[in-house]
């Protein structure tokens, strides 16, 4: 498709501006909340969105496979919700032969609307699908499409009713992405653009064939042996049993990072160079990407709640 790969560089930078540009009709602020979801599209990962009602999470899913022209399936997760609503089971058609109804999970991007609202049961039959990106019913596999993505959310404010992830699953999310508020000014700019009679449409920006040669473009961009050093010696510093951690780690976590956080810092700070008009990643970048892959891998202890620590902090001064 491209030439070079100096020329697919150009080309993911101008067409991650029109993406951008595209999305924003619609979605209004959350600049890094927006890039952070785009670099996991682009770096073959997955994006737990955490935040309360009413930030337009679901909203901002749907305008990114709009823009992406990918096909788009949401999935409400409630307690009554079954692993075969996910990713479907087999019937007995007018022939009497077993046949398999794929379920919605067989898309590009997945919608996991309120993930920590259904049993684990349910919850884990996305795991398969994430990680090795197919699915097993009544022992034959069926492979999923490519790109394929998973984008959950979740409600910080409500516990009852709620089903916690595992961690083998929250694992399994590149990026932990927190929604806030929008600004006053942005919230203006909210309230005036949605409550008129505008019916905006959002253009299709890339091809699918241009998004897999994207991630693969992202895959080659080489990376020096510093910034590799820093990144693993980052997920070591987590850990308190380790020799690298400090008194702070050693006082707060419970449980550090493991070497799946050390693969996402790698590939993240590749794609957030690329964005970035630079053909390698230097440690700023790996440093970018830090706070949403290490979020949801370490274990605050009893300690660090009491006397304040979030997550957040603990990163800021390891990096």
């Amino acid at each position: 498709m491209f030439k070079t790969d100096v020329e697919a560089a150009d080309a993911f930078i101008n067409k991650y501006q029109l993406l951008k540009t595209e999305i924003s009709k619609v979605i209004i602020g959350q600049d890094q909340v927006l890039d952070q979801i785009l670099i996991s599209v682009f770096s073959k990962g997955h994006c737990l969105l955490v935040g309360v009602p009413g930030l337009a999470k679901t909203l901002m899913v749907s305008s990114v496979s709009e823009a992406l022209g990918l096909k788009f399936n949401r999935i409400q997760f409630t307690p009554d919700l079954m692993p075969s609503d996910i990713i479907g089971s087999e019937i007995l058609n007018e022939n009497k032969e077993f046949k398999f109804m794929r379920g919605p999970v067989f898309s590009n991007i997945i919608l996991a609307d309120e993930i920590n609202r259904t049993p684990p049961k349910t919850q884990a039959a996305l795991l398969e699908a994430m990680q090795e990106r197919s699915i097993t019913v009544a022992g034959s596999s069926y492979k999923l499409d490519e790109p394929f993505f998973v984008l959950a959310t979740q409600n910080p404010i409500e516990q009852e009713g709620t089903y916690p992830l595992p961690e083998a699953q929250l694992d399994r999310f590149m990026f932990n992405i927190w929604v806030d508020y929008p600004s006053y000014e942005e919230e203006l700019s909210i309230v005036d653009a949605t409550t008129g009679d505008k019916d905006v449409k959002i253009n299709q920006v890339l091809s699918l064939e241009e998004i897999l040669e994207f991630q693969k473009l992202v895959r080659k961009i080489p990376v020096a042996e510093n910034v590799i050093q820093y990144a693993v010696k980052l997920c070591n510093k987590t850990r308190p049993n380790g020799p690298l951690s400090n008194d702070l780690v050693k006082k707060y976590i419970s449980w550090g990072a493991g070497p799946r956080a050390s693969q996402f810092l790698i590939i993240g700070a590749k794609c957030h160079a690329l964005l970035n008009g630079k053909y390698s990643p230097d440690i700023e970048d790996v440093k970018a990407v830090s706070n949403p892959i290490l979020r949801h891998r370490l274990v605050r202890n009893y300690v660090a709640e009491a006397d304040g620590y979030s997550i957040d902090d603990i990163v800021n001064e390891l990096k």
